[in-house]
């Protein structure tokens, strides 16, 4: 699968294609969020999501984030969205991923013992037309070992994780912004919320 060398900068659109199509084939990537950077795959794809725990050296009893690129898409993915899901995303000034019950259409080894998968709807340029091309959810874990710190730019990355992946995308590499986590807020079908990191 290619894999441009980290100081080589292709034109985003050429970017996005080549993760593609590592992601169609089962592949993982490395690629910039509306977050930190994040270790992907295509979230329908058991296989694929298992090399992601691999690459983290990470149990496959912890859920995995995915990212979609408009709110209506949470709809292919959930059985029920409950009403508050629509009001927090429309609301929140910072990239906020819900954690919804009763996931669907996803591959089951990243949901949550309790079948509730966490989504998040990217506005970030990158990874908001990633999503949108792929047509399909993806997964976003932060690009670390489990238990190291999550990097906040692209030169924070392990070399490690870098040669593990099957593609490396080279959009944003050179962005020096201390990117931050996603707020996490779990949602019940009835609309209850409880905060899960604020």
């Amino acid at each position: 699968m290619p894999n441009p060398s980290p100081r080589h900068e292709r034109p985003r659109d050429a970017d996005i294609r080549a993760a593609i199509e590592v992601l169609r084939q089962g592949g993982t990537i490395l690629y910039p969020t509306d977050t930190i950077w994040g270790i992907g795959c295509d979230a329908t794809n058991a296989e694929a999501v298992e090399k992601v725990f691999a690459i983290k050296q990470r149990s496959d009893s912890k859920a995995l984030i995915c990212l979609v690129d408009s709110p209506g898409r949470l709809q292919r993915y959930v059985r029920h969205v409950p009403d508050v899901a629509w009001d927090i995303i429309d609301l929140a000034t910072r990239p906020t991923t819900v954690v919804l019950n009763g996931a669907v259409n996803l591959a089951p080894n990243l949901l949550a013992d309790d079948g509730s998968v966490g989504l998040r709807v990217t506005q970030e340029v990158f990874s908001q037309q990633l999503c949108y091309r792929f047509q399909k959810a993806i997964v976003s874990t932060s690009a670390n070992i489990s238990g190291q710190p999550s990097p906040r730019t692209f030169a924070d990355i392990d070399p490690a994780i870098i040669s593990a992946v099957d593609y490396v995308c080279t959009s944003r590499q050179r962005d020096t912004h201390q990117a931050q986590p996603s707020a996490v807020i779990k949602l019940t079908p009835t609309g209850e919320v409880t905060i899960i990191r604020p």
